[in-house]
């Protein structure tokens, strides 16, 4: 029986495709800005000043959810059925309008429209925030997970004196709020003057 090299092309190959994995990972997080910016798209910086600045939220905050939840692609319509940048759902939307003296018909071709998403995300996203007294993961993770489910992870938190982030029992909430916190800071590296006038 002839025994097979240790280092034969099949073995290497998924050490291979790994490694390459973490080479665009690392150079997407510490390589140079317009590599980085590949990464960390930007797009409809009025709207997002317009609409953070009326709800009173960090525009970065905004640019990194868009990014988190869409990569800045307007048509995209989740299995859940979330809309478009900011992936907000029409049943949701209809209770932010609602709430804002919002009018627009909230149908999944309207919340497609870039003007409409970002601003009911924002909203919804500002309306968390206050919800939860200003604690931004708290927030994500409800504006990702649902109200329910992040109530419970904060009462859970509170009683077994633990960080919040310890509470969270869905990976994919957990993966999603680092993701959209770590996103916001590398807009704000990588984008320094795109929401000066929001920011003042």
């Amino acid at each position: 029986m002839v025994r097979e090299h240790p280092l034969s092309w099949h073995r290497l190959l998924p050490l291979l495709a790994v490694a390459v994995l973490a080479v665009v990972a690392v150079a997407a997080a510490y390589g140079p800005v317009w590599y980085q910016r590949l990464y960390h798209p930007l797009g409809h910086e009025a709207l997002i000043v317009r609409y953070a600045k009326a709800n009173r939220i960090d525009p970065y905050l905004v640019a990194a959810v868009i990014n988190t939840e869409s990569g800045f692609r307007e048509g995209v319509v989740s299995s859940a059925g979330a809309v478009g940048l900011m992936q907000v759902k029409p049943s949701t939307a209809v209770a932010v309008a609602r709430a804002a003296g919002i009018r627009d018909e909230m149908t999944t071709e309207a919340l497609s429209t870039a003007a409409l998403n970002i601003r009911i995300g924002t909203a919804y996203l500002a309306e968390l925030i206050a919800r939860y007294d200003g604690d931004v993961p708290l927030a994500l993770a409800a504006y990702n997970a649902g109200l329910g489910n992040a109530d419970r992870w904060a009462k859970e938190a509170r009683l077994a004196k633990r960080p919040f982030s310890e509470s969270i029992a869905f990976p994919e909430t957990a993966r999603y709020v680092d993701e959209v916190v770590a996103q916001e800071k590398a807009y704000r590296s990588l984008y320094p003057d795109a929401f000066a006038s929001a920011l003042k």
